[in-house]
């Protein structure tokens, strides 16, 4: 056996050990020295276990587990397949009222139902620092770098759980195996101590973070300063919001001896704690050659482009360029073959690929998803007053000016046209051009048919079917093949882009109460970047509602729907519905679909229900498991559960 596998073997030994060794609610220092000594004898070993740091967090790559992407109402996975195809539906059935008590969906409490073990992830990285001083060979930098990157992973764990738990019992350290069956017993930290741990962990790892990954080979997907600043933003931010400031919903939640979780009084300083945290992360990043990114094109791409397809791939490649060249990227999940899901989200687009039935396109998206987008004026389609609202599902046929975005010739429905690019960058329907697939050639690019079962990308079995006629084309490298066979071009899924950055920023100066003018300055590029005119044009000429801006009501709607359109299946939306305390109206709504096995245009574009969510105030929280609460007498039920 050659050495370097051994040495492979014994580390994986090692980790196994780790997951096993532990008490329930807390991890607790393994009985096996021995075995925590051999992976801290040098610096080699002691990567390898930093490496087991990060390990946790690459899990989070599959949409389907994504308790944000799964539960936002922008995707409806069919709960009647013949076969799911390496989809585990857990986590999209819970919009239909599936999450309980005796084994919740998406677990991330206990590691279980398509949630990770993120306490077990706390755990190696409370290892990992507790033994950071054994290798002789480490360097004082290296091991100032290391600790910096697991105390970011442990306040970054610690907000995957606050923000679907709430108040989590904080896991600083971990308590010796000696310690007591009371002593383990650990009661749940109050929100604001959350918030506060998490915030002085990410401050104490900033300064010993690279600005930038300097060898990108072998370094990319490590974490950076700017990463942590825009984390601590993101924190501050949702700390600050309406789910977690002054939540009357949560008022009464308490552990056993009466010490409140959830502060009852709403605190605006708390949205200047996020103003200051949003300012550190956008001065760092735009100091350091971040921009919004705009689409370079390969060899293979045709150098006369149109400007409304070199928009649309600006605006696709803002989420699928490598990450090397994305100036955009500031986070983005490193796992080894990028983001495994292109084809649930890519309609079948040849004969042969109708023929060879491999991608799925099973993640569809609902007529409201359609609907949240902008009109080519940018205001939204129920505002803009020279855009027939009333008569959006009536039938148009595609013609020469709108080319690029519908086939020519081609019958749809008027909801379709006079949309803003974002809208056909981010998804495909019946009609829609298709840009790229190894067809490069503008004037002839394929198309999306998806009519009855007849046609390409119409239902063929109760397999690979898409349920409402939209597919979420933003998942989806344009240059992914999908013909005879498939090929795919992996990209890395963007946890923070600097688009999301600026547009939490003005959300957060318009909580503060500034004026229209200054909270603007960080809409207006990202709408600039999508071919949209600066907010106040754009509802002063085009909105019934043409001050809608200029109140901090009507702001706040403007820019929640600009983050919900610009971030649109980025696993973002869930988070953010939540803490704005708006998810429970998106829910409240039929979600709808195609009529998709009608051939005939006027059959096919007849919306049906094709699910009720069932939302109530007590899905804002995920449930503990009623056996954690019977082991854990200390711990209290979320409320409503």
């Amino acid at each position: 056996m050659k050495m370097r596998s051994y040495k492979i073997l014994i580390y994986l030994a090692s980790i196994t050990m780790l997951g096993t060794s532990c008490k329930k609610f807390l991890d607790v220092t393994p009985e096996n020295v021995g075995t925590i000594d051999y992976a801290f004898r040098n610096r080699n070993e002691a990567e390898n276990y930093l490496f087991s740091c990060y390990a946790t967090l690459q899990q989070f790559q599959y949409p389907q587990n994504d308790p944000s992407f799964t539960s936002s109402g922008e995707i409806i996975f069919p709960n009647n397949l013949t076969d799911n195809q390496g989809i585990d539906p857990t986590g999209f059935n819970l919009i239909r009222g599936t999450q309980n008590v005796q084994n919740p969906g998406l677990n991330y409490w206990d590691g279980e139902n398509g949630g990770q073990a993120i306490f077990r992830a706390l755990r190696r990285c409370n290892t990992m620092l507790e033994n950071i001083d054994k290798p002789i060979d480490l360097t004082t930098s290296e091991k100032a770098r290391w600790i910096a990157e697991v105390k970011f992973l442990k306040a970054y764990y610690h907000y995957y759980l606050f923000r679907m738990y709430g108040p989590i019992p904080i896991t600083d350290k971990n308590l010796p195996i000696t310690s007591s069956t009371e002593e383990v017993k650990v009661k749940r930290d109050p929100a604001d101590s959350v918030v506060n741990y998490i915030v002085r962990l990410l401050d104490e790892s900033a300064p010993d973070l690279p600005v930038v990954i300097q060898n990108q080979v072998r370094e990319l997907g490590r974490i950076t300063r700017p990463i942590a600043l825009a984390v601590k933003a993101d924190v501050l931010a949702t700390a600050a919001s309406p789910m977690f400031n002054g939540n009357p919903d949560f008022a009464s939640l308490a552990n056993k001896d009466g010490e409140k979780l959830f502060s009852s009084t709403y605190d605006a300083t708390k949205w200047d704690r996020a103003a200051e945290a949003c300012d550190a992360a956008v001065k760092l990043c735009e100091a350091n050659g971040f921009a919004l990114h705009t689409f370079n094109a390969p060899a293979n791409i045709p150098t006369n482009l149109t400007d409304s397809l070199r928009r649309v791939l600006t605006l696709q490649t803002a989420i699928t360029e490598k990450w090397e060249l994305n100036k955009e990227l500031i986070w983005a999940l490193n796992p080894v073959f990028g983001y495994g899901r292109q084809e649930y989200n890519m309609p079948r687009l040849t004969a042969k690929a109708a023929a060879n039935l491999i991608a799925q396109g099973t993640f569809a998206a609902p007529i409201a998803q359609q609907e949240l987008f902008y009109t080519n004026n940018g205001v939204p389609i129920a505002e803009d007053k020279t855009w027939d609202y009333n008569n959006r599902y009536n039938l148009r046929t595609g013609d020469d000016d709108n080319r690029f975005y519908i086939r020519n010739g081609y019958q749809t429905v008027r909801a379709h046209f006079n949309r803003e690019p974002r809208f056909y960058a981010d998804m495909a329907f019946d009609g829609a051009i298709w840009y790229g697939n190894n067809v490069f050639n503008q004037e002839n690019a394929l198309y999306v048919q998806a009519r009855s079962s007849s046609s390409y990308a119409g239902p063929k079995d109760n397999i690979r079917i898409n349920v409402t006629g939209y597919w979420a084309k933003k998942l989806v490298n344009y240059q992914t093949v999908y013909d005879e066979n498939m090929t795919w071009v992996d990209f890395r899924m963007p946890l923070i882009r600097l688009a999301g950055l600026y547009l939490l920023y003005a959300e957060v100066l318009n909580e503060q109460g500034k004026p229209y003018a200054e909270v603007v300055r960080y809409i207006d590029p990202v709408r600039q970047r999508a071919g949209l005119p600066g907010v106040v044009n754009a509802w002063s000429t085009y909105s019934r509602n043409a001050s809608k801006f200029a109140t901090q009501d009507g702001m706040r709607q403007i820019i929640h729907q600009e983050r919900r359109i610009e971030l649109a299946f980025e696993g973002q939306a869930g988070w953010d519905l939540r803490r704005w305390k708006e998810i429970q109206n998106v829910m409240s709504r039929p979600m709808q679909g195609w009529n998709i096995y009608e051939e005939q245009p006027l059959n096919y574009y007849r919306p049906r229900t094709i699910l009720t969510p069932v939302f109530n105030v007590r899905n804002y929280l995920w449930p503990i498991k009623n056996n954690d609460l019977i082991v854990n007498g200390n711990l209290v039920q979320n409320p409503n559960w």
